[in-house]
């Protein structure tokens, strides 16, 4: 056997190097200081719109030329695109060196880690991964296992416990503390719940596959409990670079630390203020904590802002100035001039969604194309009143975040329903009303639907007394047939044409709302608001014809001819929420329903963290701005039970002074008289005279 010999690691050259990129004329001063900062844990606050990534960049070029070795930096990203070009505008800049840089998302370097290691966790080398769906079916195949295949209808469906099991794994909560908090309707399950859990982990180990969540936590385990391992690891982890640190969860905070462990180099990129997916386990505190974490740690900024005018930034600042905890920073810009923001009042939802179409449609009349404008808005439901609007109006339009009302799963329940009364005849309506019913499968409702079809033509009277009698012979228990009269009875109020489309789809959901809670039961809060949209919707209709007819309309596919005066193929419009928007940037952005109770949602008024995360949304959505900002609200809103009511704007914008943000007010153009006629022989004028 050959005798080993030992190369000790190069050390970088003595002195300052020569280097290729010049650094202080390409960056500006807190960037060189953040690109060029010495060894150690470095964090830098990179505040909206400063030039984050331009800074990672230069940093790694940096590290690069003054002597670190690029296969011994990590570059540890939340997407494979994101690492791919920072070493791809790294190499640009530099030279090949760079594509040498070890980089990819977390889950991509743990995944190399444990090919490695994975028998020092009880896996085989060769383990497979399990993608979300697969996951979801491995939680059944436990769930046979272990005789818990005839559970109670209102225990969590497999996509539902794979939530749990995540949310508990990613955060570092137990089980219980996680039910209780996202969903206390399964408390009464848990200790089933987490008989689940350990036999899904039992089935994944037995059959050698591991989840997402596991290349993680495994990896994770691997360097706490084996202490060789970390060394040779982390190791190989000269300096670590770790971008959007703001979002990281409790396993991968920790892990960043596991991985620096040895040489003690690390630098942090990230913006506390743009903390805005907990929702996904990202805790903002892992950020706020580095000081703490990591002592000696240097904490740099980056507050020079090229996006957007400084009234805009002004706005955003003082946002943030009611943070409970946040790195202190104010986002200034060389750019000159800018408009105020605006807040506008408008009266109802019609008022705000007639409002935005008009001036998205004179800023493309002068010049700016509807891509480089965008309306943001909390939740998916908030923009129902515009799409119907810009659909009206023919101006192509993209959606991203939540659904288009006529998508949603629920919104569909009910407008079968109405599509029922409207045409007896429409047996995919009467299919999809039929098997909502509890106990009704694909037989019975084929059954059923053979008796309506021959009454149909009696209109809905004859459709409902045609299912009434059918009842006996066809469905399989009194129960189920009980069921069914109900929704005999549900429909039997909606003959009557003359009944308002509003107090229809009110006596519907009187009919719905228990299957409503019973078939969504996983993610009820999610919902809840469409139905209240529409309702909201339905009022606005004068028959339920036109409602059917607006809820049917599709949006315009933007590579069809889009309205009038436009340029075929014209990019559409962005309607996104805000969580979908980070990231983007707009000449005009619009913030829609700015309400209090959306913006904050009322959910995360319950907790002093959550309302936080709320205004961090809004910092989002504010600097997403690079020329003009409207932020606009309803007066008006509609809750079921209660009707109308007056609304409050959001309570962060409430009350600021007018130098900051310019309140607008909407008011009905008043026609011009008609002109009076001409008179002709005969005819007596106004004053009398012939």
């Amino acid at each position: 056997m050959a005798r080993r010999f030992v190369l000790k690691a190069r050390e970088p050259d003595e002195g300052t190097p020569d280097l290729t990129l010049d650094y202080a004329g390409d960056l500006d001063r807190q960037q060189v200081a953040a690109a060029t900062a010495g060894p150690g844990t470095t964090l830098v606050v990179a505040g909206a719109g400063t030039g984050k990534t331009r800074t990672l960049i230069y940093r790694l070029a940096y590290l690069v030329e003054t002597g670190t070795p690029p296969d011994q930096i990590a570059l540890l990203t939340f997407t494979r695109r994101a690492a791919t070009e920072m070493l791809n505008r790294a190499g640009q800049l530099l030279d090949g060196r760079c594509e040498r840089v070890r980089g990819g998302t977390f889950h991509a370097f743990c995944l190399e880690t444990l090919r490695v290691h994975a028998e020092r966790v009880g896996y085989p080398s060769r383990f497979g991964i399990l993608d979300t769906a697969d996951a979801a079916d491995v939680i059944d195949l436990a769930r046979t296992r272990l005789g818990l295949d005839r559970l109670p209808k209102r225990f969590p469906k497999k996509r539902t416990l794979l939530g749990m099991f995540s949310a508990a794994t990613n955060r570092g909560m137990t089980l219980g503390e996680i039910v209780a908090e996202a969903y206390p309707q399964y408390a009464d399950h848990l200790e089933t719940i987490a008989t689940l859990r350990d036999g899904y982990a039992e089935t994944k180990r037995r059959t050698g596959v591991m989840d997402y969540d596991d290349l993680l936590a495994l990896t994770l385990e691997l360097l706490t409990e084996h202490d060789d391992v970390r060394r040779a690891v982390a190791g190989r982890c000269r300096h670590v670079l770790v971008d959007e640190y703001q979002d990281v969860n409790h396993l991968q905070a920790s892990l960043v630390e596991r991985f620096q462990s040895v040489w003690g180099n690390a630098t942090m990129v990230g913006d506390d203020a743009q903390s805005i997916y907990r929702f996904r386990g990202a805790d903002v505190g892992h950020i706020l904590e580095i000081p703490r974490r990591y002592p000696g740690a240097r904490v740099l900024k980056l507050e020079h802002n090229y996006r957007s005018t400084q009234p805009i930034l002004d706005l955003a600042n003082t946002v943030l100035e009611g943070m409970a905890e946040t790195y202190d920073k104010r986002l200034f810009t060389d750019r000159e001039g800018g408009d105020l923001p605006a807040l506008v009042q408008a009266p109802d939802d019609d008022f705000e969604a007639r409002f935005v179409a008009q001036v998205v449609l004179d800023k493309r009349e002068d010049g700016t194309p509807l891509n480089r404008q965008a309306v943001l808005f909390r939740s998916g439901w908030c923009s129902y009143a515009l799409e119907a609007e810009l659909t009206r109006r023919k101006v192509p339009f993209v959606k991203f975040g939540g659904l288009k009302l006529a998508e949603a799963a629920h919104v569909k329940d009910i407008v079968a329903h109405l599509r029922v009364a409207e045409n007896p005849a429409d047996a995919v309506a009467w299919n999809r009303a039929l098997r909502l019913v509890e106990g009704v499968g694909p037989q019975t409702a084929r059954r059923l639907l053979d008796w309506i079809s021959q009454a149909a033509a009696g209109g809905v009277e004859g459709a409902t007394h045609a299912l009434r009698q059918s009842v006996d012979e066809v469905v399989p228990s009194p129960k189920v047939g009980a069921a069914v009269g109900q929704l005999v009875s549900a429909l039997a109020p909606l003959r009557d044409e003359s009944l308002a489309p509003e107090a229809q789809v009110e006596q519907l959901l009187d009919y719905y709302r228990p299957i409503f809670e019973r078939v969504y039961a996983d993610d009820l809060k999610n919902r809840e608001a469409d139905l209240e949209a529409v309702v909201a919707l339905a009022a606005r209709h004068t028959s339920r014809t036109a409602l059917l007819e607006s809820l049917a309309l599709d949006p315009l596919d933007w590579s069809q001819d889009p309205a009038e005066g436009a340029h075929k193929d014209e990019a559409p419009l962005v309607l996104t929420t805000i969580h979908s928007g980070k990231g983007l940037e707009f000449d005009t952005v619009f913030l829609i329903h700015a309400l209090d109770g959306v913006l904050p949602s009322a959910y995360a008024l319950q907790s002093s963290d959550e309302e936080d995360e709320e205004r961090r949304l809004l910092y989002v959505a504010l600097t997403r701005a690079e020329t003009e900002l409207y932020v606009s609200y309803p007066l008006v809103q509609y809750r079921r039970g209660s009707g109308q009511f007056l609304t409050e704007p959001s309570r962060f914008l409430s009350g600021l002074p007018e130098s900051l943000i310019e309140p607008w007010s909407l008011v009905e153009e008043t026609p011009d008289p008609p002109a009076p006629a001409l008179p002709t022989p005969g005819n007596q004028l106004s004053d009398g005279r012939a």
